[in-house]
C-alpha cells in the first residue's frame, strides 16, 4: 500500500479512537490507539509500515520533546533537577545492567550484551502514554512533573546505552572508557547546540521581521520546521543527541515567547493553534504506529513452535515487572534519601508505587527494538531477533495495562479535583455567563436593532445548548439543568395546547388548521429528545404535511391557502404570547430564573419572526452588528471578572472563560484575505 492510503488510514484511525475514548472512558487514548493499530495490521495485511528508528526520532520525538521543552515549567524543571536527572540518567543506567543481567537469567539463549540492549531501550518512559492516563485520574502533581522531566532527557540516555549494548553484541567489543566519552559528548554537545541554535534561529527569524516579511503563516510554519531543523543539524552534521538540543531549543523559545508575546499576538495565536493540530495527529499517530508493528515484531515468536506462547507471555510480563520493581525500588530510596537531606516529606510506600507505576514504556521502545541488526560482523544471525522484539512488545503492553488497572485504584477519592462549597463547575459558569448576557442583550432591543440582537441572543442559545451537552459528557459537570430545561419547554407547549383546544372548543378553528396545529405541537415535543437527523426528517414530514394539506383542501387556490397560512401564523403568534407571558410568571417565583430565561427567549425570538421584518440600509446592518457584538462580548467580559472576584470560579477557570470570549472576539472580527 502507498504511503498516501497508510497515511489516510492512520488518520482515520486517530478520529476513530477518539471517539471510542469518548465513550470507553475507563481506557486511555493510548490504549485504544494500540488496540486500533493491532487490528489494522491484522485486517488490512497491506498496511505495512516498519518504524525506522531515525526517521521515527525526527518526524515524532523531536517535535513532540521541543514542544514540551515549550511549556514546561522552568522553575519546576530547575527545582526537581536531582529526581529528573536521577530518573533520566542513573535509572536508566540501573535498569539497562539490573534488567539486562535479569533477563539474561531469565532467557539464557538470550546473550548478555543483547539483554543489556533490551533492557536499555525499555528504560525510556512514554510521556504521551502517561499524559493519558492523567486525563482520567489525578496522579499527584509532583510525580507527574518528574516523569515528564525525565522524558526529556531519558530517550537520549536510553538510546544511546541501546546502541553501545547492540555494538557490544554485534562485535563482541565494549570499551567503558570509549562508552563514557562519547556518552558525555552526546549530552553536553547536543545541549550547547540547541542552545545556540535555537538562539541563532530565533534571531533569524527576527531578521526576517526586520527586512518585512512579516506574515504570520510564514512564521508560523517557520516556528514549526524549527526542531526538525535543529535536530537534522546536531544528529547528521555534529553526532550528538538531537533529542536533547530540541528540550533546549524549546526552552529557549519559551523565554523569548514571553518577552515578545504582546509585540506578536497574531503570530503566536496562529502558531499555538496550528501547533495543537500538529501534536493530536502526531501523538495520536505514534500509538497507532505502535500498534501497527506489534504483531509483526511478534509474527515469528508466536509462529515458533519451539517455545509456549504462554512461556513467551509469562517472560515479558516477569521482565515488565522487574523493569517495575527496579523503578520503584529507585523511586523510594531515593525519596529517603531527599527526606534524610530535609528536600522533601517522607515517603510512603504509596507515592513510590505510583511513581513506579506511570513509568510505562511506548513508542521510542518500539522504533528502537525494531532497529535491531539482523547479522552479526561474523555474518551470523543476531542471537534471539525475534523473542527480543516480541518480549519489547510484550512490556508495552504490560506496563500499559498495569498502569491502567492499577492507578485508578491507588488514587484516592479525596485527590481528585472537586468543586468547592459555593464555586461553580466550569460548566456552571460558563451558563451563567451567557444567561446574564442573554439579560442584557435583551435591555438593548429596540424596534431598529431587534432583529440583529435575537440572531446574537441565537448564537448565544447555541452555545448554551452546547455547554449543557459537555456537561452531561462530561463526569465531573453537572447535567441536572437538561431535564429541567425540557421540562419547562414541555409545560410551554402544553400551555400552546391549552390556548389552541380553547380556541377549537369556541369553534374559532376549523378541523384542518386544529388538527395541523397540533400535529406541529407534537413533532415539537418529540424533537426535544431525538437526533439532529431525526429532527431533520420531521421537519421534511411537516413541510409534505402542508403541501398535503394545500393541494386537498385548497385545491392549490393560492389567495385561500395564503389566508389560510396568515390565519395560521395569528394563531400560532398568540400562543407564543400565552406561552411567554407563562414563561414570565413561572420566572419570578423559580429557584432557577435563568433556566426560564433560556426558554424565554426561544419564544420571544419565534414571536418576532412571525412579526413583519424592519428593512434596513445594509451597511447601517454592518455597523450595529459591529457595535452590538462588543456589547455582547464586554458583558461576558465583567460577568466573568465578578465571578471570579465573588469567589464563584478558580483563576483557571477565569481564563479559560477569558479565552473562549476572546475566541468569540476572532471570529466576530475576522476578514477574509486573499
Amino acid at each position: 500500500m502507498n504511503l498516501l492510503m497508510i497515511t489516510l488510514f492512520l488518520l482515520i484511525g486517530l478520529l476513530a479512537s477518539n471517539i471510542i475514548s469518548h465513550y470507553v472512558k475507563f481506557l486511555p487514548t493510548a490504549l485504544i490507539q494500540i488496540g486500533l493499530g493491532v487490528i489494522l495490521a491484522l485486517f488490512v495485511p497491506s498496511l505495512d509500515l516498519e518504524l525506522d528508528t531515525e526517521w521515527f526520532l525526527l518526524l515524532f520525538v523531536a517535535p513532540l520533546l521541543y514542544n514540551d521543552g515549550r511549556y514546561f515549567p522552568r522553575k519546576e524543571l530547575w527545582s526537581m533537577r536531582l529526581p529528573i536527572l536521577g530518573n533520566a540518567i542513573v535509572l536508566v543506567l540501573i535498569t539497562t545492567i539490573g534488567g539486562g543481567y535479569f533477563i539474561h537469567w531469565l532467557v539464557p539463549t538470550i546473550p548478555l550484551p543483547a539483554a543489556f540492549a533490551l533492557a536499555a531501550i525499555l528504560s525510556p518512559t512514554d510521556p504521551v502514554a502517561v499524559n493519558g492516563i492523567a486525563k482520567r485520574i489525578r496522579i499527584p502533581e509532583k510525580i507527574l512533573s518528574v516523569v515528564r522531566g525525565e522524558s526529556l532527557i531519558n530517550d537520549a540516555s536510553g538510546l544511546v546505552a541501546f546502541k553501545y549494548a547492540v555494538a557490544a553484541a554485534v562485535s563482541g567489543y565494549f570499551s567503558f572508557q570509549s562508552a563514557i566519552l562519547n556518552f558525555s559528548y552526546t549530552f553536553l554537545a547536543g545541549g550547547i547546540l540547541g542552545l545556540v541554535l535555537g538562539f541563532v534561529l530565533i534571531e533569524l527569524r527576527f531578521a526576517f521581521r526586520r527586512a518585512g516579511i512579516r506574515d504570520a503563516v510564514f512564521h508560523t510554519l517557520y516556528q514549526i520546521l524549527t526542531p526538525f531543523i535543529i535536530y537534522l543539524i546536531v544528529e547528521n552534521i555534529f553526532h550528538a543527541s538531537g533529542v536533547i538540543a530540541v528540550v533546549i531549543a524549546g526552552i529557549i523559545q519559551a523565554i523569548f515567547k514571553e518577552q515578545t508575546e504582546t509585540v506578536l499576538a497574531e503570530e503566536q495565536v496562529l502558531t499555538e493553534s496550528a501547533w495543537e493540530i500538529v501534536l493530536f495527529v502526531l501523538n495520536g499517530v505514534v500509538f497507532l504506529l505502535l500498534g501497527l508493528n506489534i504483531p509483526l515484531s511478534m509474527k515469528q515468536s508466536i509462529l515458533d513452535t519451539q517455545i509456549d506462547n504462554w512461556i513467551l507471555i509469562l517472560y515479558a510480563s516477569a521482565i515488565g515487572a522487574i523493569i517495575l520493581l527496579i523503578r520503584f525500588v529507585w523511586s523510594h530510596l531515593f525519596a529517603l534519601w531527599q527526606f534524610k537531606r530535609k528536600r522533601d516529606e517522607k515517603p510512603t510506600l504509596k507515592m513510590s508505587l505510583i511513581s513506579s507505576l506511570v513509568g510505562v514504556r511506548g513508542a521510542v521502545t518500539m522504533a528502537g527494538i525494531l532497529s535491531l541488526p539482523f547479522f552479526l560482523d561474523t555474518g551470523e544471525p543476531f542471537p534471539e531477533r525475534s523473542l527480543i522484539l516480541f518480549l519489547a512488545s510484550g512490556v508495552i503492553l504490560f506496563t500499559l495495562i498495569i498502569a491502567t488497572a492499577f492507578l485508578p485504584l491507588l488514587t484516592d477519592k479525596e485527590e481528585m479535583t472537586v468543586v468547592k462549597e459555593g464555586q461553580l463547575s466550569f460548566h456552571e459558569a460558563k451558563s451563567f455567563v451567557l444567561v446574564q448576557t442573554v439579560k442584557k442583550m435583551q435591555s438593548k432591543i429596540n424596534e431598529e436593532n431587534r432583529y440583529i440582537i435575537y440572531d446574537l441572543i441565537d448564537n448565544l442559545q447555541h452555545l448554551f445548548r452546547q455547554t449543557q451537552l459537555e456537561a452531561n459528557a462530561d463526569d465531573s459537570g453537572s447535567s441536572k439543568h437538561a431535564p429541567k430545561l425540557e421540562r419547562i419547554r414541555l409545560n410551554a407547549l402544553q400551555v400552546e395546547r391549552d390556548y389552541i383546544n380553547g380556541l377549537y372548543k369556541d369553534h374559532k378553528l376549523d378541523e384542518h388548521m386544529y388538527q395541523s396545529l397540533l400535529h406541529s405541537i407534537s413533532d415539537r415535543e418529540k424533537m426535544l429528545s431525538i437526533s439532529t437527523w431525526k429532527r431533520g426528517l420531521f421537519t421534511l414530514r411537516k413541510v409534505l404535511r402542508e403541501l398535503s394539506i394545500a393541494k386537498k383542501h385548497y385545491n392549490n387556490e393560492k389567495e385561500k391557502y395564503l389566508s389560510y397560512v396568515l390565519m395560521r401564523q395569528d394563531v400560532r403568534r398568540h400562543a407564543y404570547k400565552k406561552a411567554i407571558d407563562y414563561l414570565k410568571e413561572k420566572r419570578k417565583k423559580s429557584d432557577h430564573p435563568e433556566l426560564y430565561t433560556v426558554i424565554l427567549f426561544e419564544y420571544q425570538k419565534a414571536y418576532e419572526r412571525l412579526r413583519k421584518k424592519v428593512t434596513m440600509d445594509s451597511v447601517r446592518e454592518e455597523e450595529l452588528k459591529e457595535e452590538l457584538n462588543l456589547v455582547m462580548l464586554e458583558t461576558e467580559r465583567q460577568e466573568i471578572h465578578l465571578l471570579y472576584e465573588e469567589g464563584k470560579i478558580t483563576r483557571d477557570q477565569e481564563k479559560d472563560l477569558r479565552r473562549l470570549v476572546n475566541y468569540m472576539e476572532n471570529i466576530a472580527l475576522y476578514e477574509h484575505v486573499e
